[in-house]
C-alpha cells in the first residue's frame, strides 16, 4: 500500500496544480465575458435592462482555433469513406462513438450495439445492447462490422465491465468470430513502441503484436494519427491505428 498511497499524493499533487491553472484560466474568462457585457450594453441600451435575466455565459468559446479531438476527427473520417465505398447490405457498429455511427446509418443501413443503452434513437438506426464479449450474431454471419477505439477497455472496468487482463484479445477474437468470407472489419486501437496497460482507461499495443490478433484475416488498408497528422506511416512513439482488414474466402 506504500507505493499506491505515494502514486495517489502525486496525483493529487498534479490535480491541485492543474486546478489551479484552470481556476486563473476561469478568472481571465469571466474578465472578458464581464468587459464583453458591459461594452454591449452600451451598444444596445434600450435592451440592457432585460440581459441580466438571460444570461448565457459560454466561457472559453472566444478563441482562434476549432478545438478538434484529431483521433475521431481523422478515424471517423476514414471509416466513413470506406464503409460507404463498399457499400454493404448492412454494416454493424459495436462500440464506437455514437455521432459516428449516427452518421453513418443515414447512409448505410447499420444496427449499433453497445454494452449501455441508446437513450435517443433514429429511423435509420437499429440498437442492440449487447456485449463486445458475446456479440448477438452468428458465426460468419456479418458483412461489414466496425468497432472504433473500443477494444483496448475492454477487462479494465472503466466502464463497468468485469475485469479481465485478456479483455482485448478475447474482444478482437469475438468480432473475427462474425465476420463472413469475404467480408470486413475496421478497427483501430492505441499504438505504442511496446505492449502497455494505462490502468484503467486503456491500452496501447505494439503493432505487430496486434496485427497477430488480426490473423488470419488481410490488412486491406492502414493509417495511422500521430499527434495531430493523419499519415500511411507510422511514427515511433504513441499513436493510433487504423486498419481494415478482410476476412478470406
Amino acid at each position: 500500500m506504500i507505493r499506491e498511497t505515494l502514486w495517489m499524493l502525486r496525483y493529487a499533487r498534479r490535480s491541485l496544480s492543474g486546478d489551479l491553472l484552470s481556476l486563473r484560466r476561469d478568472v481571465s474568462e469571466w474578465r472578458r465575458f464581464w468587459r464583453s457585457f458591459g461594452h454591449y450594453q452600451h451598444l444596445a441600451p434600450q435592451v440592457s435592462q432585460h440581459l441580466l435575466d438571460y444570461l448565457y455565459p459560454c466561457l472559453g468559446d472566444d478563441i482562434q482555433d476549432t478545438p478538434v479531438e484529431p483521433v475521431y476527427f481523422y478515424q471517423d473520417a476514414w471509416a466513413f469513406k470506406n464503409i460507404t465505398s463498399q457499400r454493404p447490405r448492412l454494416h454493424v457498429d459495436v462500440g464506437s462513438h455514437h455521432k459516428f455511427v449516427a452518421l453513418l446509418s443515414t447512409v448505410v443501413p447499420t444496427i449499433m450495439v453497445d454494452l449501455r443503452p441508446l437513450s435517443l434513437s433514429l429511423e435509420s438506426l437499429q440498437f442492440k445492447q449487447g456485449s463486445i464479449l458475446g456479440l448477438p450474431f452468428q458465426d460468419a454471419s456479418l458483412q461489414s462490422i466496425s468497432s472504433l477505439c473500443v477494444v483496448e477497455h475492454i477487462g479494465l472496468g472503466r466502464y463497468g465491465d468485469p475485469l479481465d487482463p485478456c479483455g482485448t484479445e478475447k474482444a478482437v477474437s469475438e468480432l473475427k468470430r462474425v465476420v463472413q468470407p469475404g467480408g470486413d472489419l475496421y478497427i483501430s486501437v492505441p499504438l505504442d513502441d511496446d505492449n502497455r496497460t494505462y490502468f484503467n482507461a486503456h491500452r496501447a499495443f505494439q503493432e505487430d503484436y496486434f496485427l497477430g490478433l488480426l490473423e488470419p484475416f488481410h490488412v486491406v488498408e492502414r493509417r495511422y494519427i500521430c499527434g495531430r497528422s493523419f499519415a500511411e506511416e507510422r511514427m515511433p512513439g504513441f499513436g493510433t491505428g487504423c486498419y481494415h482488414v478482410r476476412r478470406l474466402l
